[in-house]
């Protein structure tokens, strides 16, 4: 809050998540520099898998998307090739979100405008991928995990978010 934001009656503080600067694997992994790898990043921190075989399986997710359809996308990885690096569509990482067990909770109507902000007190506890403006974050026991904080200060609105579904005590989904 500014200085004078107590003369905004308007302005409020919101609840944060903490945050934690994790790249997911990525520099171990052996890639240098930074990348538009966000969907990569959130899927081996939430998931708890590899950066390399989640790339991996991005990319050839991409390639078979490029192969099997015949839409804008499609031609796009056709050109400009189907590494993860190049950024993933949501046609592509949705299904291997859902196959990691996470199930997809919309937070967005048409036409409602933002009705969940990226803080703790709207999102529920547990390990989420949430669904940002152009990015993907991972967030776990109430920690944002991340190469960068992209809260806004809990004004990000969330799209919707990826939770890990909770396994029963005998072994079953």
């Amino acid at each position: 809050m500014s200085m004078f934001g107590f003369l905004n009656p308007f302005s409020k503080t919101h609840s944060r998540y903490s945050f934690r600067l994790n790249d997911g694997g990525r520099e171990r992994a052996g890639f240098k520099g930074g990348a538009g790898d966000c969907v990569v990043r959130s899927i081996a921190i939430a998931a708890n898998l590899p950066y390399m075989q989640v790339y991996e399986d991005l990319r050839l997710a991409n390639e078979r998307y490029a192969q099997v359809k015949n839409d804008r996308l499609a031609k796009r990885l056709g050109i400009k090739g189907s590494s993860p690096r190049n950024g993933n569509h949501r046609n592509v990482f949705h299904d291997y979100i859902l196959a990691q067990g996470f199930e997809w909770v919309p937070t967005m109507k048409i036409g409602a405008g933002c009705q969940v902000h990226l803080r703790p007190d709207e999102l529920p506890d547990g390990v989420l991928i949430a669904k940002v403006s152009k990015h993907l974050t991972a967030i776990i026991d109430g920690v944002i995990h991340d190469t960068h904080d992209p809260s806004r200060d809990g004004n990000r609105c969330v799209y919707g978010y990826y939770i890990k579904k909770r396994q029963d005590l005998f072994g079953g989904a």
